[in-house]
């Protein structure tokens, strides 16, 4: 199952002072993302990512058929705060896949669609120190991903058969499953560090997998992303951000019956723009485009050549 994570990122501008009211707005901005302030908090997040390249163990081979998978995941959640500490978040993604791959001397075009995997999230900020020019916060989360996606095209799986001489398919039964079939445990952490309108994030998350159904164990999975940014706006009544960021995703061949999936282990980077937009302490909405700058793979895969992402939340 293709997994990446989400990269932030753009250029920044000269910094200038902040004032009395920027701390409010940088505050305000903090309570409309859902990170501090107690009560309830909703949201949509979208990412597109269009897989149209090709490689053999990390190097570019020709795509001589035009297979391409396209994934969509919309994500609706809900959260709520106890207070400025401590919050809890349900995530409930929707997939809608569509590809072109060979099957033999034919080509298979096709749909996947439904409810993937829910995660419960909880998390913890662990320090939070926040002044007129300097802001500074350290949070830790952790959670469960629970088994609810269908697993029908695993069993893709257990009948793969090469013909010889005919192309070979970069898109498998393990990248159009809607789910794992397991439960998986989510631990992960991360820092915002703000000098005047200069800012800096840092984020990492590590998923914890189980044996799914059909004896199918994803391997574990770590992700990150970190980068520079810098508030354009920052007024009362709303702000804007843009920034620069890397992020990846490092994970070990899958195992199926005991073996190793030799086409499932990727190490990825990538460089990419967001915008961020904030509306008083209520209303936060992002987005971001991110291009890969180096992605090493096992046997053949096919790979990103672009992800979309875009988000909203509305913190009540």
């Amino acid at each position: 199952m293709k997994k990446f994570i989400l990269s932030v990122g753009l250029t920044a501008a000269l910094a200038t002072p902040a004032t009395a009211c920027d701390l409010c707005a940088i505050y305000s901005a903090s309570q409309a993302r859902g990170d501090i302030g107690k009560g309830l908090f909703f949201g949509m997040a979208e990412q597109f990512t269009h897989f149209g390249t090709l490689q053999v163990d990390g190097h570019r081979v020709h795509n001589e058929v035009g297979q391409y998978l396209d994934s969509s995941v919309s994500q609706a959640f809900v959260g709520y705060n106890f207070n400025d500490r401590v919050g809890l978040q349900l995530n409930v993604p929707v997939i809608y896949r569509s590809f072109k791959r060979p099957e033999g001397f034919e080509i298979d075009r096709g749909t996947e669609s439904g409810v993937g995997d829910v995660s419960l999230i909880g998390h913890f900020q662990v320090y939070r120190r926040q002044t007129k020019r300097f802001t500074f916060s350290w949070s830790i989360l952790g959670g469960v991903k629970f088994p609810t996606g269908s697993t029908d095209r695993l069993k893709e799986e257990l009948n793969e058969v090469e013909v010889p001489g005919a192309p070979e398919s970069g898109i498998h039964g393990h990248d159009l499953t809607l789910g794992s079939g397991s439960v998986d445990g989510i631990v992960g952490t991360g820092i915002f560090l703000r000098s005047h309108r200069f800012f800096l994030t840092a984020g990492a998350q590590y998923t914890i997998r189980s044996k799914g159904d059909l004896d199918y164990r994803f391997a574990d999975d770590l992700t990150w992303l970190g980068g520079p940014g810098y508030f354009v706006v920052l007024k009362d009544e709303y702000t804007i951000a843009l920034a620069l960021n890397v992020s990846g995703e490092h994970k070990e061949r899958d195992r199926f019956r005991g073996e190793r999936a030799e086409d499932t282990g990727v190490t990825a980077v990538y460089l990419g723009p967001q915008i961020s937009f904030t509306w008083k302490d209520k209303l936060s909405a992002e987005v971001g485009v991110d291009l890969p700058v180096s992605i090493d793979n096992t046997a053949l895969q096919s790979i990103p050549d672009y992800r979309v992402r875009a988000g909203l939340t509305w913190h009540f």
